[in-house]
């Protein structure tokens, strides 16, 4: 980016942040001139204050290739199923960082056992509604994305919360549908596409 360019950019931040305050400005009910004042981030630059202006991530791609109309309606349908699918597998993430960090505070072993099932009976009711609704192509991506997002397949977060034996069980019951809860996400693999769609999709893209 060269001098010129960054001048027009900061030019435009200037610009965005007066025309900000101005259009603040308005007559209450008895005519009098009022004015919100509203703060903007700002950076100190070789002892200049700037404002900061956090711009999204734009992720561009080599355009996709389809050889067909199934090839298109394919990718299509990938992407309706990340976008249902994602959400599920952040709300996992966030359940296993909460309930790894509660159970560090209890006191002894039978304590966190007991949290445990008690996770367990609340996750199954809140989830069973929604994981019934989802097509098998779904439930095996959701599988692949809970090891995207805790960097540990499923099978490993049922090992690890809930003994060896439940791991276990949970894996011959996924097996019985073609499924496997130790199936890896490989981003730049297999699920190089799928990859791709997440960030589009994160990024507000797709």
């Amino acid at each position: 980016m060269d001098i010129r360019l960054n001048l027009i950019v900061f030019t435009l931040f200037c610009g965005c942040s007066c025309l900000t305050c101005l259009a603040q400005r308005r007559q209450d009910a008895n005519g009098n001139l009022q004015q919100t004042i509203h703060l903007t981030p700002m950076c100190v630059y070789q002892g200049d204050t700037i404002p900061y202006v956090k711009l999204p991530t734009v992720y561009i791609f080599k355009p996709l290739k389809f050889k067909n109309k199934r090839e298109v309606a394919k990718y299509q349908k990938l992407i309706r199923d990340v976008k249902k699918v994602l959400p599920i597998s952040k709300e996992v993430n966030r359940a296993v960082i909460e309930t790894y960090e509660y159970l560090q505070t209890l006191p002894n072993e039978k304590a966190r056992q007991r949290h445990i099932k008690a996770v367990e009976k609340s996750l199954k009711e809140q989830y069973t509604p929604r994981l019934k609704k989802l097509t098998f192509a779904q439930g095996k991506l959701l599988i692949k994305l809970v090891d995207r997002q805790t960097n540990s397949t499923g099978y490993e977060l049922v090992k690890a919360f809930m003994g060896p034996f439940k791991a276990g069980m949970y894996q011959t019951f996924a097996a019985l549908f073609g499924a496997s809860l130790k199936k890896e996400y490989d981003a730049t693999g297999d699920d190089a596409l799928t990859e791709r769609i997440i960030l589009m999709v994160e990024s507000g893209q797709l």
